[in-house]
């Protein structure tokens, strides 16, 4: 990856706003003949007189569209919310895929690389909050392979590098589980978190005896 973006604010469920732009890898979605983005919403926003529940349906998902990209089931929330009936918001949505505006793979790639960049969240946390907007399991569990086990421990020392001078001041089992607890939050395992918070604290002249801290041998596996 070498792309890093922000992640935009999150509103109410179904109306999140997505990736700030497809991240879309090769092959993933493409098909001849789409044209531009521009071009693919006016064919579909013209597509057509299929009855006002369809019509309202694209509008729903253009407007939604317009700012950011979506996952299906995020689109599909919405809809549902704005009494679409689910056999019409299904057609549109398939059609949406087909053309590729929704694509969840491309929106799992985005989320993953812009939430570990802007936030630091380790792979557990990234498919938990994947999970949540309805990206399939095989989809969820490609995007957050992107991260591998080096750069995900790098991260985490970043991480404590930037925390470290806050704790000073603080005993030394206050600091380690201060600093654990925040890698924790952003989804690093036990183990690799605290042995992560210990080298960092070694470093500064602690010392710190792995049996007090019987996490240090604990499994660091996603």
């Amino acid at each position: 990856m070498t792309r890093r973006t922000e992640w935009a604010g999150e509103s109410g469920p179904g109306d999140e706003a997505g990736p700030p732009g497809p991240a879309r890898r090769p092959g993933r979605g493409s098909r001849e003949g789409r044209g531009t983005r521009g071009e693919q919403v006016d064919r579909i926003a013209h597509d057509g007189d299929r009855g006002d529940p369809a019509e309202r349906a694209r509008g729903i998902c253009l407007r939604l569209l317009t700012g950011s990209p979506r996952t299906r089931k995020q689109l599909a929330d919405a809809l549902r919310k704005r009494e679409i009936p689910d056999e019409v918001a299904d057609e549109v949505l398939t059609r949406f895929e087909e053309v590729g505006l929704i694509d969840d793979g491309a929106f799992a790639d985005a989320w993953v690389e812009s939430r570990h960049h802007g936030r630091g969240l380790a792979r557990r946390a990234l498919a938990r909050e994947l999970r949540t907007k309805g990206v399939d399991t095989s989809l969820i569990e490609e995007a957050v392979s992107q991260l591998d086990s080096d750069q995900e421990e790098a991260t985490a020392r970043d991480l404590v590098e930037r925390k470290l001078r806050s704790t000073r001041g603080l005993d030394r089992d206050k600091r380690m589980r201060r600093l654990a607890g925040m890698l924790a939050r952003k989804g690093y395992p036990e183990g690799m978190a605290l042995r992560v918070v210990r080298e960092a604290l070694e470093a500064e002249g602690q010392d710190i005896e792995p049996e007090e801290f019987p996490g240090l041998t604990g499994d660091d596996a996603y």
